[in-house]
């Protein structure tokens, strides 16, 4: 089994800047691609932010320039650092990893969500 634990939602006002974090933790042989995803009220859950095992990074649209993704790989841990917050960022956040497990069987675990709520 592979565990994910998130930390860092809140309540901040618009403009204000949040941190999220993700660890991974469990039988892990091997971690690839590390995300976040964001779901807001009656809408699908939509990709944020992906960070490959070689540092590559895929933003969604409404998030570049604003957010910025980073993982230690000693920490097994993934970042987001969310800046100049919308009211459309609204939404719960969840963490994603994939990689192999020490059976190097795959896995594809998701965080138990975290809220982020812009507001004034």
């Amino acid at each position: 089994q592979v565990q994910l634990v998130e930390s860092g939602g809140g309540l901040v006002q618009p403009g204000g800047s949040l941190r999220l974090s993700c660890a991974a933790s469990g039988s892990i042989f091997s971690i690839n691609d590390m995300g976040w995803y964001r779901q807001a009220p009656g809408k699908e859950r939509e990709l944020a932010a992906v960070i490959s095992s070689s540092g590559s990074i895929n933003y969604a649209d409404s998030v570049k320039g604003r957010f910025t993704i980073s993982r230690d790989n000693a920490k097994n841990t993934v970042y987001l650092q969310m800046n100049s917050l919308k009211s459309e960022d609204t939404a719960v956040y969840y963490c994603n990893v994939r990689g192999l497990r020490n059976s190097l069987r795959k896995y594809d675990s998701w965080g138990q969500g975290t809220q982020v709520t812009v507001s004034s």
